[in-house]
């Protein structure tokens, strides 16, 4: 399964690696793909998609499912 979310609040390279990390530690994410110019990350394996968005807002960005 791949989930896309829009990301906000992000800067620089280290926002997107905290991002990015934030979304490998949610149980069932087998690879994510931060991108600081779009504002998207692409999110693949079994992860619930409100973890994910939990896990960007608990590093103090926004996280929405893209459309």
């Amino acid at each position: 399964m791949t989930v896309e979310l829009n990301i906000t609040g992000m800067s620089c390279g280290h926002c997107e690696k905290a991002v990015k990390s934030a979304l490998k530690s949610v149980s069932g994410v087998e690879n994510a793909e931060v991108n600081l110019s779009a504002g998207t990350a692409t999110v693949e394996g079994n992860a619930d998609v409100q973890a994910l968005i939990a896990a960007v807002t608990e590093e103090g960005y926004g996280a929405s499912l893209r459309n």
